[in-house]
């Protein structure tokens, strides 16, 4: 990691009240927040705000999570650089996701994360827990996304069961689709254990997305994608998963994965219950250019953040954008206010997976916090500091 700074104090406008304050630090928590007056100050005066909370990361700088025929300290070490950038980017908490793949791919994926959990504190502290998404899934064109049809499969209890082993009990979200055969009494078994189930990658009818939810099924992952390029008008698995007043739903919200249209519906029916994600695969963070992948052959990254297959530009290589340019876009799609986009990156997410003393800039609470500077005029987010634990592990300034 690159240099850390133990840092005691911090001055900025907060970003829930718009208030100046100061922010002093003990170890690795926040000890006391008093109002500041910054007319005092020549510095340029930076918002700040809990670190970012990710709940899909497949990738990140160059780094990928979901990589084949690598030994097992090339995983681990994978996992140690990608948690670095991550932070760079402003995301302080994030769940690495796991792909649909063979059984022996996944359990090393998963036996690689606790691995770098044990061996290094700040992947531990920075990793909230393993997202696994598939292999459970829809097999259909279009539902299915990126995934490997060949692996795509049933539930089952006893395999789920290993890989859970292996990763240390860090499974902590699972995404599913409920119209496969045993999909309903797994969604049950889950929540049972404590695992947030989402729904995704689904063809599901009205009644088997109802049956996941009174199973226990709380989250949609990345409503309005991975679908069928035609759906009927109504009912549709868009339709029944958007009206269901107990699911939340994730999206990425990056301009290229949904139309803004569909951003400002989404975000106006689900309002307090929406979470922002990147699903940020291994080549967010690179350099505009053309790149050969393991999942979509040559895709092209362009300036934008759009990543498209160069056989076929319109179709989507995959996500390729930070969750704070993800915030910013939002807010310029919806016209919400910076603290409510915030939140949807922070504190909901956080709620959504249970997780106590991150989300919120509050004493007592954990020191990871982001210094950012947002234009106004353009919606733009800057992030010039990132504090984890108390530790400033990034700097622009």
């Amino acid at each position: 990691m690159s240099s850390e700074t133990v840092v005691t104090e911090i001055r900025g406008k907060l970003v829930t009240t718009g208030a100046s304050v100061l922010i002093e630090l003990e170890g690795k928590r926040i000890a006391k927040i008093s109002p500041f007056d910054h007319q005092e100050s020549n510095d340029e005066e930076l918002w700040i705000a809990p670190g970012l909370i990710d709940l899909q990361i497949n990738g990140y700088a160059g780094y990928d999570l979901n990589l084949s025929d690598s030994s097992m300290e090339e995983r681990i070490e994978t996992i140690r650089l990608m948690v670095d950038k991550v932070l760079e980017s402003g995301v302080t908490s994030f769940c690495p996701t796991i792909i649909t793949a063979g059984y022996e791919q996944i359990y090393d994926s998963m036996t690689a994360l606790r691995l770098a959990c044990e061996r290094y504190s700040v992947v531990d502290e920075t990793i909230l827990g393993i997202h696994l998404e598939g292999p459970y899934l829809s097999d259909q064109d279009g539902p299915r996304g990126a995934h490997p049809k060949e692996h795509i499969r049933d539930p089952e209890w006893t395999e789920f069961a290993k890989w859970q082993y292996v990763s240390g009990g860090r499974i902590r979200m699972v995404t599913i689709a409920p119209e496969r055969s045993g999909a309903i009494a797994m969604i049950r078994e889950l929540a049972r254990a404590g695992v947030l189930v989402c729904i995704g990658h689904t063809a599901a009818t009205h009644e088997e997305i109802a049956a996941a939810v009174d199973a226990g099924a709380r989250m949609s992952t990345h409503l309005g994608n991975a679908a069928h390029l035609q759906l009927p008008r109504h009912p549709n698995y868009i339709w029944s998963q958007l009206s269901e007043d107990r699911l939340s739903a994730s999206i990425i919200a990056d301009g290229h994965h949904l139309h803004p249209s569909v951003i400002k519906v989404i975000a106006r029916v689900k309002q307090d219950q929406l979470v922002l994600v990147s699903d940020a695969v291994h080549l967010a963070g690179m350099e505009p250019g053309i790149y050969r992948t393991h999942v979509g052959g040559e895709v092209e990254l362009l300036p934008s953040g759009r990543l498209q297959l160069v056989a076929n530009p319109l179709m989507l290589g995959g996500a390729a954008v930070s969750l704070s340019e993800c915030v910013q876009c939002f807010i310029r799609f919806t016209g919400t206010e910076l603290s409510e986009a915030i939140g949807m990156a922070t504190i909901k997410p956080a709620k959504l997976l249970g997780v106590q003393q991150i989300g919120v800039v509050e004493a007592g609470y954990w020191a990871d916090l982001i210094l950012f500077a947002w234009d106004k005029s353009d919606g733009s987010i800057s992030v010039r500091a990132v504090i984890k634990r108390g530790k400033q592990v990034y700097s622009k300034r």
